[in-house]
């Protein structure tokens, strides 16, 4: 069997790393739009880029290259206060981001790379440079000769003033460096880009060839440098390798013969927080007994393994398949017996604890923030806004909330329709906008938080609020209500989610074809989760997603219900009660509700709603769970028996089992036996009554 290619995992590295600078010239990005014009923002961007260009620049990637030194030359001439930043070149930044995140996506799928986009936004880069300046915006090429001669890198820059500083750099990388996906040719090509070069490698080091080990480090480089950048962007080249090579640089000026030379400056950790070098799956072998010491031997550098995504899922289901078996071993040992300060139960304690931080732990592997998904809905809002012709921003709040990643993938879809309904039937236009004495530009507000054991997503624009007469009549056109139903303004609100619904006139990019709410509500409780809609007229509308933070597993109480066992998640389990005579009330024959704390709550029969038995005659002496809802609201729900507090693996149902309301998984207990995973809200949602009697016990 071949052995793998060591330039195809450098390259896999190489976009893994373009996805976070990618992330930070967002981020960057947004500061700018914000009003943050701050020196270090602009500087973080056009790091970005330039990381990105030199990196595609050791791959031959041209493209990636040509277009990412046309937009880091106009992001230069902000940096030097040539340029003034203003809206209209913000919104040209935004697009050129993103052309270059879908040249690093074509490129490292290696798919042709289109002409046009580029092309055009190519041409209003070039009207901020001038077109001198364009035509000098060509190729740039590094020519290393064999090691020991000296390198002059012409890059066709202006020609070198008197006053230039010259620095003197000398660049010795260790083998850690190169273990870690790193080469020297882009942080030399880097270094040739901030003016004239000259490269001389130093080959002294390098022993016998059978004395030569293959995995150790030989060459150095002495660059000679003319340049007028400051001294720490110099550093900045040398920012991705900190720690993994020794590096000194110093200053060289043959015009000032009556001022000594700086001292040689060691590279000290920066003082911000910069990108964490990129690894393969283990981590880097031990160096060489006569390899030197690393730079910063007090302050070591972290390292960050990347695994493969399936890796991860393996191990989280041997963590559930660990769960289910101390449950069993736990129920063994309480069914001989056993005393509870006996050797076998003090153990079995700790088992329990230990694999309750094992699977926390797993969880946090799995977990990563939202962030990547909000901005890409920022590159939605701007394809959106653009095609309807209207002045739209996005706002996010809570971005560094931490969700499962499964969650996270299969929820771009959903938010992605979202968000084009928001701009699209949400917001007015511009001009109505004006008209009802709002600003014309429209705010679509995207925010993650988390909330009692779940993570609450919210997507809010400030428009006109749902049309709801226009929405009833479209429900009754096409069949989906009788003319003469009476529905509340929630329920007129959830026809949105009907299928084949749509307020659209007609049929264009973003709307009007009938698939859409429907489908993400699908999409959603197939996470688990939940979907609410609150709209107030002339104000906009809040569309409310409550999702699971993570699909593996949860917190539940065992209870019995006419003989089944089934499991409530616990999160949404305020309190239990015991029914009593003075504590329970009959509203009709069909809702009773119970006092609980000075209010009345509806009580729902769990047995009865899941079709395993008829109404329960006698209420005295249950046992009922107080639910509380996102919202606030609150129901109780009698059951027979509460068996146990546990966590519990969560096993999906499969596609050939009937989507039965209320059902949303499955687990295995401790003793083997299959028990049902309930969805209190769902349950609720679907209850007779219960909605009108809440309704009328908050009034």
């Amino acid at each position: 069997m071949s052995s793998p290619d060591p330039m195809a995992e450098i390259r896999a590295s190489f976009f893994i790393e373009c996805e976070e600078l990618l992330e930070a010239m967002q981020d960057g990005l947004q500061q700018l739009d914000d009003g943050s014009a701050e020196a270090e923002t602009i500087n973080v961007v056009f790091r970005a880029v330039h990381s990105i260009k030199g990196g595609a620049g050791a791959f031959g990637l041209e493209p990636m290259v040509r277009f990412a030194h046309r937009f880091e030359t106009v992001l230069d001439g902000v940096r030097a206060g040539t340029l003034n930043i203003d809206h209209d070149l913000i919104k040209l930044f935004f697009r050129a981001g993103d052309h270059l995140s879908d040249l690093v996506r074509l490129c490292r799928d290696d798919s042709d790379v289109p002409v046009g986009p580029g092309e055009a936004i190519l041409q209003e880069l070039d009207k901020y440079i001038g077109d001198d300046d364009a035509e000098d915006a060509a190729e740039e090429e590094i020519d290393f000769q064999p090691m020991g001669l000296s390198i002059d890198l012409d890059l066709d820059l202006p020609p070198l003033e008197v006053t230039r500083p010259t620095w003197k750099i000398t660049f010795t990388p260790e083998a850690e460096m190169y273990e870690s996906g790193n080469e020297a040719y882009p942080i030399l090509r880097a270094l040739a880009d901030m003016g004239t070069a000259e490269v001389v490698c130093d080959t002294s080091r390098v022993p016998s060839l059978p004395e030569l080990a293959p995995d150790s480090a030989y060459l150095s480089w002495t660059v000679t440098l003319e340049t007028d950048v400051q001294e720490a962007e110099i550093r900045s080249a040398f920012e991705f390798v900190e720690g993994l090579c020794a590096v000194s640089i110093e200053r060289e000026d043959a015009q000032s013969d009556d001022l000594p030379p700086d001292p040689v400056v060691e590279v000290p950790p920066a003082p911000e927080p910069v990108p964490e070098p990129i690894e393969d799956v283990a981590p880097p072998p031990a160096p060489p007994a006569d390899a030197k010491p690393a730079a910063s031997q007090s302050n070591p550098v972290k390292t960050v393994v990347r695994v493969d995504l399936d890796r991860i899922e393996r191990l989280v289901n041997l963590v559930g398949e660990l769960v289910i078996n101390q449950a069993m071993l736990a129920q063994s040992l309480e069914s001989a017996g056993l005393s509870p300060h006996s050797d076998a139960m003090n153990g079995l304690e700790e088992f329990q604890r230990l694999t309750r931080d094992i699977q926390d732990s797993v969880m946090m592997i799995r977990a990563q923030p939202v962030k990547p998904l909000f901005q890409r809905m920022s590159r939605i809002i701007r394809e959106a806004s653009a095609a309807v012709g209207k002045d739209v921003r996005l706002v996010t709040e809570g971005d560094s909330t931490e969700v499962d990643k499964t969650v996270i993938e299969r929820l771009a879809d959903p938010l992605t329709h979202m968000i084009r309904n928001a701009v699209d039937h949400g917001l007015e236009s511009t001009e109505d906008r004006i008209a009802a004495d709002k600003p014309g530009e429209g705010i679509v507000r995207l925010s993650a938080a988390h909330r009692s054991g779940r993570v609450v997503i919210e997507v809010s624009d400030d428009g006109a609020g749902i049309n709801r007469p226009k929405v009833r009549q479209i429900a009754i056109d096409k069949g989906l209500i009788p003319a003469d139903a009476t529905l509340s303004d929630a329920e007129i609100d959830n026809l949105l989610f009907l299928p084949g619904f749509s307020t659209a006139s007609s049929v264009s990019d973003l709307s009007g074809r009938g698939v859409g709410m429907d489908v993400v509500k699908t999409s959603i409780q197939s996470l688990g989760g939940r979907i609410a809609i609150v709209s107030t007229p002339g104000k906009g509308t809040t569309f409310s997603i409550s999702l699971p933070l993570t699909l593996a597993v949860l917190d539940g109480m065992v209870v019995n219900v006419a003989g089944e066992t089934l499991v409530v998640p616990l999160g949404v389990v305020a309190e239990t009660l015991t029914l009593r005579a003075d504590n329970i009330d009959s509203v009709n024959p069909e809702l009773t509700v119970v006092r609980v704390r000075g209010g009345f709550v509806p009580l729902l029969d769990l047995g009865h709603e899941l079709g395993y038995r008829d109404h329960l005659n006698d209420l005295i002496g249950s046992i009922a769970l107080l639910i509380v809802q996102e919202d606030g609201s609150r129901v109780a729900l009698i059951v027979d028996e509460i068996q146990d507090q546990r966590q519990v693996v969560i096993k999906g149902l499969d596609d050939a089992f009937c989507t039965a309301p209320g059902i949303a998984a499955a687990t295995i207990l401790g003793d083997g036996q299959i028990a049902l995973i309930i969805d209190p809200s769902d349950i609720i949602a679907h209850a007779p009554n219960t909605q009108d009697a809440q309704m009328r016990m908050e009034a």
